[in-house]
């Protein structure tokens, strides 16, 4: 019997996992976990009744098989929400789907809004041109970022650097309001020093244009329109949020035979002949080494590296080492009320302001988003028309001074920012508090993550390892994007394929982020 060793419970792991028991024969499968929870940074955590989803994540996919696998995990809705039934909203609603007021294996189909919020105004994101937007900016700084955006078009910069992406897309003026600042806030580097690489994929599709092209297609009724990932306004969330997914995931993987060990940290590797042999991994205060016919790592690359020991090239171990990353920490606050007033059509409970995410492009505070709970599920808050349940997004560096306060002192300074901003109106508000950090959070893309190509060569060497998932690449992935290197993977070990290029190229073609149907 073939044994397969996957490193990390979170989205890659599990999808390879139930990918391979479901397709694959004579298998034993074991998934080393270091932590004691499952799905990675798509983890939800509940705090007393009340969840906290770690990063906030929008459950659509350009890529059909995602999207069909996540129903087969969890069914679309048949029924009303909660919020939906006491404010009359209407809803698509899946024919025979369950009723999440009945069950709990249900994904909901959800609204997006997500706007920009600077000098205590709000913004629609991506920024248009339509009359709030100008009334907010003010006529003189609207037909400044009209005329430098006419510029950017007629005078492209060559694309070295995020800096020269953004400009050529938005123009100078909406570029150093818009993404300027934010974009080192969330970095902690200028964005003339960040590969555009990073813009290339989170972003690619994404422009003044394609903004246009967006608001004219919604003023021809009955032609079809390709939207943008981030122009979308529906999406589907699961009802306990994103980590239940995960944890029913696990479940079928326990079901048909998988095991996951968790608390299991990867440290080291034993290498033969091209091959990773064995796996060793700290467990209980013990070292134990688990032998492994093919191994899927979804760990830091850093890590991976680090763990191969004295055999890796000297350059190899310098690019590996050099590999940035940024950290990051929520502050979940449930508050009583928020200051911000709901002036949208978008009927809420508690009136509250629609937003699922908030960004905070004031450099003046260091807070970067803002998770309204509410708006991604009512079921996520345990009275969600009496209290409203927020997610504070700091973005830091392990062992920085952020990152080193106690739960108290991130509370003090998480009110704090909220009231300077007119978020919120005092301590007074708060009723409870809960801090999660996260370690290598976000995968940058500057110092030696510009020779990452070298380091690939070097790990595809391994005829039997495959990197799958967002640190296991290094690559600024979402949830969708590494379930589809863990399939890629899959496929590899189940037909026998040798080319490892479909599983790195998930998340580069151009066509993957430019247009969804």
């Amino acid at each position: 019997m073939k044994r397969i060793v996957i490193i990390g419970a979170g989205p890659a792991g599990l999808t390879a996992a139930y990918e391979l028991l479901k397709r694959g024969r004579d298998m034993e499968i074991i998934i080393l976990e270091e932590s004691h929870a499952i799905g990675g940074i798509s983890r939800t955590i509940n705090c007393g009744g009340n969840r906290m989803d770690i990063g906030g994540h929008r459950f659509f996919s350009k890529d059909t098989r995602v999207m069909r696998w996540w129903e087969e995990m969890m069914p679309l809705q048949g029924a009303p929400s909660y919020d939906d039934k006491i404010l009359l909203r209407e809803r698509k609603l899946k024919q025979g789907g369950p009723d999440p007021e009945k069950e709990d294996g249900v994904m909901l189909l959800r609204h997006r809004v997500s706007r920009i919020y600077y000098r205590k105004k709000f913004f629609d994101y991506p920024v248009n041109m339509k009359w709030q937007t100008i009334r907010n900016m003010g006529f003189l700084c609207t037909m400044k970022a009209g005329f430098s955006y006419l510029a950017a078009c007629v005078h492209k910069r060559e694309e070295t650097s995020l800096e020269n992406f953004y400009v050529n897309r938005f123009g100078k003026v909406l570029y150093s309001m818009f993404f300027e600042g934010y974009t080192e806030k969330l970095w902690g580097r200028h964005p003339s020093e960040i590969s555009a690489d990073w813009g290339a994929q989170r972003v690619k599709g994404l422009s003044i244009r394609a903004v246009l092209q967006d608001m004219l297609g919604k003023l021809l009724p009955g032609k079809k329109r390709e939207v943008e990932t981030s122009l979308i306004e529906e999406f589907w969330y699961p009802k306990y949020g994103p980590g239940q997914l995960w944890e029913i995931t696990a479940d079928k993987v326990k079901e048909a035979g998988g095991q996951i060990w968790m608390g299991a940290k990867v440290t080291s590797f034993k290498q033969e002949g091209g091959r990773i042999t064995a796996v060793g991994f700290e467990r209980d205060g013990r070292e134990e080494w688990l032998e492994a016919d093919e191994v899927l790592s979804s760990m830091p690359i850093k890590d991976l590296i680090e763990g191969m020991g004295e055999k890796v090239p000297e350059d190899m171990l310098r690019i590996a080492a050099g590999l940035p990353y940024r950290d990051f920490v929520t502050v979940g606050l449930l508050v009583k009320s928020l200051l911000l007033k709901n002036e949208t059509r978008i009927k809420t409970l508690h009136d509250i302001v629609p937003d699922c995410w908030i960004y905070v492009q004031d450099t003046g505070v260091k807070l970067g988003r803002i998770q309204i709970f509410n708006n991604w599920s009512p079921y996520m808050v345990e009275k969600p028309e009496d209290t409203v349940y927020i997610g504070l997004e700091y973005f830091c560096r392990e062992g920085d001074d952020f990152w080193n306060m106690s739960e108290e002192e991130a509370r003090a300074f998480a009110i704090k920012e909220l009231v300077h901003m007119g978020v919120l109106k005092g301590e007074e508000e708060v009723l409870a508090c809960h801090r999660e950090r996260v370690k290598k959070a976000y995968p940058a893309y500057f110092d030696t993550y510009l020779e990452m190509d070298k380091l690939i060569d070097y790990l595809n060497g391994f005829e039997n390892l495959y990197c799958i998932g967002r640190n296991g690449q290094h690559r600024y992935n979402n949830m969708d994007h590494s379930m589809v290197t863990a399939f890629e993977a899959a496929e590899n070990i189940l037909t026998g394929r040798r080319d490892k290029t479909p599983i790195w190229k998930v998340n580069t073609e151009r066509e993957y982020h430019e247009e969804g149907k």
